[in-house]
């Protein structure tokens, strides 16, 4: 983390003993505790089923808490995703979130993004910029759907599964405008990938989730000498 970040960022996120589920039946994710500061990338990893989803709909205000918080710049957030967003709070589904009859200008319009600052962090949307969102290849489209939050100059993203079935040089692109928000604009980044050894390498932190629980973590140095044990946590159900 860069002190220019420390001196842009405004807002960090945390849980404190959070658990949450659906429709008022057993907790799917219990006594999370994470934080997010303003320039750090944190990354949430662990199978399917080990509760990642289920924690980031919690922080964004989707899913209410069964019992605990989301602290949000150092305050208890209770109001729903629309206000968090009006907050400074942005939330990037592993659904691409594009308009697939506008234009990528429009899209960004319509998103009240920074145009300029949407191009300066994907310089490749530049030449499709009046190219409809349907005629968009699929990582163009997620490049697109992250630069319409980006541009937003949000305080905290939340990033769930942008490298879902992209070709890896796109994953990369995604990751890498990810790690320069934090390092440039300060965002704080909780940010849910399947891919661990590429997450580890943009994050700063990350925690490994396995039913519903925390089980390990640490710096992404730390745990990027313990990838054998991480990754064989993926052989077991979430």
């Amino acid at each position: 983390m860069s002190d220019t970040a420390t001196a842009v960022g405004s807002m960090g996120i945390e849980a404190r003993n959070l658990s949450s589920g659906y429709g008022g039946q057993q907790a799917v994710i219990k006594g999370i505790n994470l934080v997010a500061n303003p320039g750090e990338v944190v990354a949430i990893l662990g199978p399917n089923g080990a509760g990642k989803t289920t924690t980031m709909l919690t922080l964004a205000g989707e899913l209410s808490p069964m019992e605990g918080d989301v602290v949000i710049g150092g305050e208890v957030a209770t109001g729903p995703l629309h206000v968090r967003a009006r907050n400074g709070l942005t939330f990037v589904t592993e659904e691409k979130s594009v308009f697939m009859g506008l234009t990528t200008r429009e899209n960004l319009r319509v998103a009240g993004a920074d145009i300029d600052e949407a191009l300066q962090l994907f310089p490749e949307l530049e030449k499709r910029i009046n190219v409809s969102g349907g005629s968009l290849s699929g990582g163009e489209q997620q490049m697109l759907s992250l630069a319409r939050n980006l541009g937003r100059k949000p305080s905290v993203l939340l990033a769930d599964e942008l490298s879902m079935g992209l070709a890896p040089i796109v994953v990369q692109r995604l990751l890498q405008a990810v790690r320069d928000a934090a390092d440039q604009r300060g965002t704080a980044v909780v940010l849910v990938e399947q891919h661990v050894r590429q997450a580890l390498k943009y994050a700063d932190r990350a925690y490994v989730m396995r039913r519903g629980v925390i089980e390990i973590s640490g710096t992404a140095t730390d745990l990027a000498s313990r990838i054998d044990e991480i990754e064989a946590s993926y052989m077991s159900r979430g």
